[in-house]
């Protein structure tokens, strides 16, 4: 028996739904595939208004941003609904469905193309590259002030810094004997968190329009070319910097363990692999400033310390955010992120030519 064939129905539509399956593997929403029985494919998400509770906006964020880049991508001659996400409304002219389900949402499926979940190949990560730098450029000229944020101050690290001090002065966990070590490191590089907050709120960096999830699945890949399709996943699109959205792209795909790798000694930044990612995003980011550049290879100590900063505070309040599956998840995830940050500063220089070169 088919799930949500009701929700699915209120949606315009092509055809009777006759396949309604779970798809995909993402852990925030429910993701199903829809096809007809006109063999028309979609994608219809149940959204996780625990986590989204302004669905309305977020669904506007959305609508705002997907409307912009495919005006884009129409002018230069494109496939529309292959190259960014397309809300398909409901009956009544909706971008989202409110049923006694829950809320729901429908895209136009993306055919014959795949989301990994891992890097297997330096030209996949190339290629999640050149996405997100195609994404910023789409929207370079597009207010992200009009935007809605669905998790405020997102990557405002000095915000992060004072949530972590708190974290550390109430110790709710009685952790902290076990982490002195690791809050000494986030004490000593204090001095990072309000470089690029500084920059935006001085107007010397430009606020663009951010996804803030730049993972390589949240990038559609073709099939049978290898070639970056669209980037997916919008829920997360917010006001930011470029710096964060690369940063972040670093922190994850430079590493060549895993992100809670127990032993360090398999944790590296693999500046390879950073060589090919900075070549993808600017060789598509035509719109990057001076100032942006500038701190594209110090964007990645950031976004690195942010995080790692942010899985310490977890394991001092008690692993109340992030899902954990033993004791010192949340304090392994933080020392990998470390050890990525002493290997980042180390060859800061290097990165600092290789962006220089590009």
């Amino acid at each position: 028996m088919m799930i949500y064939v009701e929700e699915v129905k209120k949606f315009k539509i092509y055809g009777e739904p006759v396949v309604i399956a779970p798809y995909g593997e993402g852990h925030i929403n429910e993701t199903f595939y829809v096809e007809t029985d006109k063999k028309a494919k979609y994608i219809l998400q149940k959204i996780n208004s625990g986590l989204f509770t302004d669905v309305g906006r977020l669904m506007n964020n959305i609508f705002l941003v997907t409307e912009h880049a495919g005006e884009k991508i129409r002018r230069a001659g494109g496939d529309v609904a292959r190259e960014t996400l397309t809300i398909v409304r409901t009956g009544d002219d909706g971008l989202y469905l409110k049923s006694d389900g829950g809320y729901f949402r429908m895209y136009i499926f993306i055919d014959n193309a795949t989301a990994h979940q891992t890097v297997t190949d330096p030209r996949q990560f190339y290629e999640s590259a050149a996405a997100f730098g195609a994404f910023q450029n789409y929207l370079a000229d597009f207010d992200a002030d009009r935007l809605y944020e669905t998790i405020p101050s997102f990557h405002d690290t000095v915000k992060r810094y004072r949530d972590f001090t708190k974290s550390v002065s109430e110790n709710r966990s009685g952790r902290l004997k076990n982490a002195e070590r690791e809050v000494e490191f986030v004490v000593k590089r204090q001095k990072y968190c309000p470089r690029i907050v500084d920059l935006l709120s001085s107007g010397a960096m430009p606020l663009r329009v951010t996804h803030n999830d730049t993972k390589l699945n949240n990038v559609m890949l073709d099939d049978k070319t290898g070639k970056a399709v669209a980037v997916i996943d919008l829920d997360t699109v917010m006001p930011g910097s470029a710096c964060y959205d690369f940063g972040d792209s670093i922190r994850f795909g430079t590493n060549s363990g895993a992100e809670d790798e127990p032993d360090l000694d398999k944790v590296n930044f693999r500046i390879d692999l950073f060589e090919v990612y900075a070549e993808g995003y600017l060789g598509a980011l035509k719109s990057i400033t001076k100032c942006e550049k500038d701190m594209l290879a110090f964007s990645g100590i950031l976004m690195t310390y942010e995080c790692g900063m942010r899985f310490l505070s977890d394991y001092l309040d008690g692993d109340i955010y992030f899902r954990t599956r033993r004791e010192s998840h949340n304090l392994d995830r933080c020392r990998t992120q470390f050890k990525l940050i002493e290997d980042m500063e180390k060859r800061l220089p290097e990165t600092e030519r290789i962006i220089g070169r590009i």
